[in-house]
């Protein structure tokens, strides 16, 4: 370790410290060095050392309560999608420690939770809707999502009234689409029964590849249903050549990136336990080497103090990575228009004259920033970005494929107006192959990945809502840190391109890897996992005791041989503990039926809380399954600070969700400030910036090139 930049670790609370290894002596060693934790948890706090498991952590956050419907049971969303989460916010933490040890010359200690991982990626903001709604989210499914086609699954997407008034159209049922109780999705689910025979009389009479070329010639978000061994097939991605060959003999998605100039170096195969002892060995320092001393400063620089971003992106996926860069030191500018105010700010917004100030997604995802309006269909705005753009590190943008061009702001131009500019662009699918110029959200992305796949009953693929946007995010975020180093190597810009899909497909790798490796297909097993057996999700009696709502379904994972007997003694089921064909997670997964059975008939009579106490307390991973809008208050989010009280310019004050990691030396985000109103700082950017007077600032609002309201009626 005297030579490394990095420790990662996750041995949990103590697990270093027992080993001598705390980070405190790695310094001493080595200042430069930094350590990046990863537990359940986080290190400290009432919960640190709680049991747990990714789907006992999704029931804690809310996730499963919501996906599915009422009278089939809650659904946890499969595939460990909660690891993979925290795996890309890893990274960034760890790009974080080392870009601001690199400037400070002191390493950090970066305390990653999976828990508040988890939560950014898979409950949309559901605390701030509880703060501004304050009723419960309803168990539902959106119309349409998976639908059934002719010849198997098909999936769409209606984020947009004009998306599903399309739709209704292409159906025949153009009725449908003009009656304007069923243009929310919301509206929609309450009439269920009305609305899934009239999706489902059409998608049944046509074949998927049918549905995808009508959708996508009215520009309606669809996309195929992947799998493990038909994801390989797909045009694009065969086009694009996203699957590899591993030297470990199968097919995995490549790297989810790409870096103008910079080569990815190919797979290893996995190490094999200790075939490279000797070679490390031999790299190692000589005592000598070992024992130079360093005088630390005493404050440490943000990992992106002095990087200035131009930030065009909308609904989630990219302003969730801005929110993380502005968060970990970022001069973020966020520009909109008043013609085309970033999407999200009317997604389930809680209705009223500001509506578009009180979208939940929206402030969670743009918290931290600066907000500024410009009309790029005029030839004012484009001027004025361009000159923003003559300052600027980044310009980053998720538009669909042709938007940048068709604003003559191509790589080419981009590059004459600022040669050390960095444009990252996001795009659904990618910037060639077949699908470019598709329209495509992350219901789609889970839909072609394979993610939805194996998520759902067993008659019925569902989606995961939401995972998909801030992976790609944080993935988005990671690569910067690439680009930036290469610029810093050559002192130029260059075009960075992370599609939205290639995270998810490396999410969904497991499908391609058993289908190539050993022909084997995985599908749905509903609550079931592959880590744990038994592992459920089981109704109790609601809770008697005062909580901050009712609480009566329950999730149990046995993860262990030693947590199955712990789970044999608090059920009295003697016979269980004694029963060698279960003592082993093979015999228990060749009896599931039964076992789940006898612990459903277990829970059902007994009070929900005190059962989930009991299994903690012996050991074994449960928690109650709430409800994700009232996940606040939590003793483990509050004790680590993972809310942050912020004023908003309309809003008010609200609870705001921060990175889930902590920096030792200062556990608070850099830049945490109320995301911008629409327009809050144009006369702070435009006119304090860009010197523009107080009359060209009243000029270009009266021709609507900035504004602070949308240009178009609401409501």
């Amino acid at each position: 370790m005297q030579t490394a930049d990095l420790v990662v670790e996750s041995f949990g609370p103590g697990g270093l410290e027992r080993s001598g290894l705390d980070f405190e002596t790695l310094r001493a060693r080595r200042p430069e060095v930094s350590l990046l934790s990863i537990s359940p948890w986080g290190l400290e706090g009432p919960w640190a050392e709680r049991p747990s498991t990714e789907f006992t952590l999704q029931a804690e956050l809310g996730g499963p309560a919501y996906r599915g419907l009422p009278e089939r049971g809650p659904v946890a969303a499969a595939g460990r999608v909660g690891e993979w989460a925290a795996g890309a916010f890893a990274a960034v933490a760890a790009l974080a420690a080392w870009r601001g040890a690199r400037t400070s010359g002191r390493g950090d200690h970066v305390d990653l939770s999976i828990f508040e991982s988890m939560i950014t990626c898979m409950t949309t903001y559901h605390d701030l809707f509880g703060q501004w709604f304050g009723v419960p989210l309803a168990q539902a499914l959106e119309l349409p999502s998976i639908e059934p086609a002719k010849d198997g699954w098909v999936g769409l997407c209606t984020y947009t009234g004009q998306q599903w008034k399309d739709l209704c159209a292409l159906m025949g049922r153009p009725d449908v689409g003009d009656d304007a109780r069923y243009l929310d999705g919301s509206a929609r689910m309450r009439e269920i029964e009305t609305i899934q025979p009239i999706i489902h009389a059409w998608t049944r009479a046509h074949t998927i590849d049918e549905i995808v070329e009508l959708a996508n010639l009215m520009r309606i978000p669809v996309a195929p249903i992947g799998d493990g061994r038909n994801v390989l097939d797909f045009d694009h991605f065969r086009a694009r050549e996203v699957f590899v060959d591993h030297p470990d003999g199968f097919k995995a998605p490549r790297i989810p990136y790409r870096v103008q100039g910079m080569a990815t170096a190919p797979f290893r195969p996995a190490p094999r336990l200790g075939a490279d002892t000797q070679a490390v060995e031999a790299e190692l320092p000589t005592a000598h080497d070992a024992t130079r001393a360093a005088t630390p400063p005493t404050s440490i620089a943000a990992p992106f103090e002095g990087v200035r971003i131009v930030d065009l992106t909308a609904f989630w996926a990219g302003p969730v990575a801005t929110f993380a860069l502005a968060s970990l030191g970022a001069d973020v500018v966020k520009v909109e228009s008043i013609q085309r105010p970033d999407g999200m700010r009317f997604s389930g917004a809680l209705p009223g004259p500001t509506l578009w100030e009180w979208s939940p997604v929206f402030h969670g995802a743009n918290a931290g920033k600066r907000g500024i309006t410009l009309n790029l269909d005029a030839e004012e705005g484009k001027a004025l970005l361009r000159r923003l753009l003559e300052d600027a590190d980044v310009v980053i943008e998720n538009f669909s494929v042709r938007v940048m061009e068709n604003f003559g702001l191509g790589w080419d131009v981009l590059h004459a107006i600022n040669p050390r500019l960095i444009s990252v662009r996001m795009p659904a699918w990618g910037l060639d192959g077949p699908w470019r110029d598709r329209t495509g959200f992350a219901p789609n992305v889970e839909q072609a990945s394979g993610l939805a796949w194996i998520t759902g009953y067993a008659d019925m693929p569902l989606i995961l809502r939401g995972v998909c946007d801030p992976v790609g995010g944080m993935h988005t975020v990671f690569t910067l840190g690439l680009a930036l180093e290469e610029r810093e190597r050559t002192g130029q810009g260059m075009l960075v391109e992370v599609p939205l899909v290639e995270p998810a497909l490396n999410m969904a790798a497991e499908q391609v890897i058993e289908w190539t490796a050993y022909g084997v297909q995985l599908g749905r097993t509903v609550n079931r996992g592959p880590s744990a057996s038994p592992q459920g999700i089981f109704k109790a009696r609601p809770a008697k005791a005062e909580t901050r709502y009712l609480l009566e379904d329950l999730s149990v994972a046995v993860a262990t041989d030693a947590q199955w007997q712990a789970l044999a003694r608090v059920m009295g089921r003697d016979d269980w503990a004694r029963d060698p064909g279960l003592a082993h997670e093979a015999g228990r997964r060749a009896r599931e039926d039964e076992i789940e059975a006898a612990i459903a008939g277990w829970v059902a009579g007994r009070d929900c809380v005190e059962v989930v106490d009991a299994l903690l307390a012996a050991g074994v991973p449960a928690a109650s399954l709430v409800n994700g809008h009232m996940i606040h208050p939590n003793a483990q989010l509050t004790a680590r600070g993972f809310f942050r009280e912020l004023e908003h310019a309309v809003a008010g004050n609200a609870r705001y969700p921060m990175l889930p990691f902590r920096f030792a030396s200062r556990p608070a985000a850099w830049n945490a400030f109320a995301p911008p109103a629409l327009g809050q700082h144009n006369d702070e950017v435009l006119g304090g910036e860009l010197g523009l007077s107080e009359a060209e600032r009243a000029g270009l609002r009266e021709k609507k090139v900035i504004g602070e309201a949308p240009a178009f009626s609401i409501g």
